[in-house]
């Protein structure tokens, strides 16, 4: 199934953790820390972003293009993303703002 995210959501493949430590030690599921790092598999184009006067009407709305790509390996919030699951995988979606930097 293929997906394609709203506004400046992204859809994230979490990264695998380790099975066992650099010692040998089998690490059990229920020890193991939830990943928040992934490779962005899709991205919305953007989204809209109002600005607003001191008495809170609109001023003027503009297009904020999303600035993450797919294929980009990213860290993200460990709070702030909505697990989804796709063709029996675990999935992250997760909005731009969330997103706290690229991995190298």
């Amino acid at each position: 199934m293929k997906i394609r995210p709203l506004q400046d959501w992204a859809l994230i493949r979490p990264k695998e953790e380790a099975e066992k430590t650099s010692g040998g030690i089998i690490i059990p599921d229920a020890a193991k820390e939830k990943p928040q790092a992934g490779e962005v598999l899709a991205v919305g184009k953007g989204r809209y972003k109002e600005e607003r006067d001191k008495k809170g009407k609109v001023i003027e709305k503009k297009f904020v293009p999303t600035v993450v790509k797919p294929g980009d390996r990213v860290l993200y919030e460990k709070y702030g993303v909505t697990k989804v699951e796709l063709d029996g995988e675990e999935l992250i979606l997760a909005r731009e703002d969330h997103i706290l930097g690229w991995l190298q």
